[in-house]
């Protein structure tokens, strides 16, 4: 068992627990344990005093006092003008009142004015400790009670040989349970511990077992998740890997092979020279489109990226951005239909919002049905305008529903290349959303699916 090891702790926990437990026992005996008897006693006095007064004030029953002072092991005396007119002289408590300290306090309480007295003394003679009550009755007789406490020492000594034997017995079993018990609440731990180094080593297939302790469960339950969760951030961190790394080769592959044509075959075509440095150029504009797109998505999740927050007119800005589809609506078909009940006018930071509502049709093309339909939606809603983009796709399933803002996600593992775009839009647009504090969200069916944010109106 290690030094600093739970186990360790919660053994060495449970056996300092058991020794003050013994000690706080041990320390009730010895200190507490005798004035708790004298205060016992003196009580148990006063009303033994009351049963005396019974008995002999209403009918002289001597009998039952007798019986009285041999079951309580005390010595009543009653005393009158004449002197002693009762002692329960069978008693051998009423020997140990031969002694002229315990004669004076007696004579004294008689000559004075209290009407009860309460106190000890001590007969040096047969080296024992007495504890005396008084009482003066109606009737001007008076009782003494005694009882000797030299039995409680004898008791206490008793007690003291008995706790021993019962410590060293409490003792053995404290640290056979404290051994048991450390096992059981550290086994669990001890698992976990060794599940999460196997975790901590990029092994994620690895299972954390409940126990029968509710917190440890709750742990285990969360390490489960997280070994989930980590294993899908691992998967889409390869999926993003090797997305980025095609995105990056294909255009760099290209661009050399024109660079080649031209260089070694169509330096002399003007023609075929300049459709050459065509492809070069617009690949050299794909890979600094997914760069910014990576600089953009890096910013904006480190919250590195600051808003220029203004005042624009959303209706204007969408038909601004829609200008650029023309040439998708000539060369391949796409309908675009773009719908607004009014103006709108809210704040964003005008750059980094044309770039959600950019990147959200173009999803919107890249997944949209045969029909080649997209429409664009400016919705009024009180206090606020909801922006949507509806495709006529096949959908997104439910499970994939809460994964489409990750980084190069898709539901079917296969990367192909998008019609525009570079695959990290949507986590963009999610990331640039947050920032403005927009709702946005996506409702999908086998119809097409619909992406959507709510900016509130100046």
């Amino acid at each position: 068992m290690k030094k600093n090891s739970f186990k360790f702790y919660l053994f060495s926990s449970l056996i300092v627990f058991s020794f003050l437990i013994l000690l706080i026992f041990w320390i009730f005996q010895i200190i507490f344990l005798n004035g708790y008897y004298k205060y016992f006693k003196k009580n148990d006095m006063i009303v033994t005093s009351k049963e005396v007064t019974k008995n002999y004030i209403n009918n002289k029953n001597y009998n039952e006092l007798n019986m009285l002072a041999y079951k309580n092991n005390i010595c009543i005396e009653i005393l009158d003008d004449e002197g002693l007119k009762y002692s329960s002289g069978a008693s051998n408590s009423c020997i140990l009142l031969d002694s002229k300290i315990i004669k004076k306090n007696k004579e004294k309480f008689i000559s004075g004015d209290d009407r009860t007295v309460n106190f000890t003394a001590y007969n040096y003679n047969y080296n024992d400790e007495l504890l005396i009550y008084g009482e003066k009755l109606s009737d001007g007789s008076i009782i003494f009670i005694s009882t000797p406490l030299k039995i409680m020492g004898s008791i206490l000594v008793i007690i003291q040989k008995e706790f021993i034997y019962c410590s060293i017995v409490i003792i053995v079993i404290s640290l056979i349970a404290a051994y048991f018990l450390s096992r059981k609440f550290s086994n669990p731990i001890i698992r976990i511990t060794k599940e999460s180094k196997k975790m901590a080593r990029g092994n994620y297939d690895v299972e954390f077992k409940e126990s029968s302790i509710e917190e440890i469960n709750e742990l285990a339950q969360t390490l489960n998740n997280t070994s989930i969760e980590l294993s899908k951030t691992e998967n889409l961190r390869r999926e993003l890997l090797a997305n980025v790394s095609h995105d990056l080769k294909t255009p760099l592959t290209l661009i050399k092979a024109n660079a080649e044509m031209v260089h070694d075959l169509t330096y002399a075509n003007a023609e075929k020279r300049n459709k050459n440095l065509d492809v070069i150029i617009k690949e050299t504009d794909r890979l600094n489109m997914l760069v910014e797109d990576i600089l953009d998505l890096s910013k904006a999740q480190s919250k590195t990226m600051k808003l220029d927050l203004k005042r624009l007119n959303l209706v204007e800005l969408v038909k601004t951005i829609l200008t650029r589809y023309e040439v998708l609506k000539e060369k391949n078909g796409y309908n675009i239909i773009f719908n607004s009940d009014k103006e709108f006018v809210i704040k964003a930071d005008r750059k980094r919002l044309e770039q959600v509502i950019y990147n959200l049709i173009n999803n919107a093309i890249n997944y949209t049905g045969k029909d080649k339909l997209v429409t664009v939606n400016l919705v009024d809603k009180k206090n606020k305008v909801r922006f949507e983009v509806i495709d006529t796709g096949k959908g997104i399933n439910k499970e994939d529903i809460n994964y489409i803002w990750d980084k190069y996600y898709k539901a079917d593992k296969s990367y192909h290349r998008v019609t525009v775009g570079t695959g990290l839009g949507l986590s963009i647009v999610k990331n640039i959303l947050e920032m403005h504090n927009f709702k946005y969200g996506v409702e999908t069916s086998k119809k097409g699916t619909k992406f959507y944010f709510e900016a509130p109106k100046e």
